[in-house]
């Protein structure tokens, strides 16, 4: 029932302004404005994408919970969704989510209300029966000149 009403009453807030700015300013600028925002829009998802990116790629080297770098592109990608989407009400929306103070507002709040059973990062535990087989040989002589052995 509350999606029935967010995709009823998303774009009502949007027709509805798009009469008042259109009223206030005109048809043109209304439609330049809506075109400049998608145009910026594709400019921040890069920039701040190509951020979020970098943070979960050094995330990940140091072996830390990557949960939040990806909240934060979950969020971007949300943003950039709305943003693109013609209307004052999502381009507003979208813009929000680009500023990552916000961005990480929303992600304690959504923390604190989701529990997690279980989190597994890094090796498997060898003592839930997994196996890794492997054949190896022991070498008493180098084998020949390769500059990491003794000659």
């Amino acid at each position: 029932m509350r999606l029935f009403l967010l995709f009823l009453l998303v774009p009502l807030i949007e027709i509805a302004l798009f009469i008042q700015v259109g009223g206030l300013i005109g048809l043109f600028p209304t439609l330049a404005i809506v075109i400049l925002t998608a145009v910026a829009g594709t400019f921040l998802i890069r920039s701040q994408g190509s951020a979020v990116m970098l943070q979960l790629r050094e995330t990940m080297e140091d072996m830390r919970d990557p949960t939040e770098p990806l909240a934060h592109g979950a969020m971007v990608l949300f943003a950039g969704a709305l943003l693109l989407t013609p209307g004052f009400f999502t381009d507003a929306l979208g813009l929000s989510l680009m500023v990552p103070g916000i961005r990480g507002k929303i992600f304690r709040f959504i923390r604190q209300r989701v529990v997690v059973q279980q989190f597994q990062y890094g090796r498997p535990d060898a003592s839930n029966g997994s196996v890794i087989d492997g054949e190896f040989e022991d070498l008493d002589e180098p084998q020949g000149p390769s500059g990491w052995t003794r000659h």
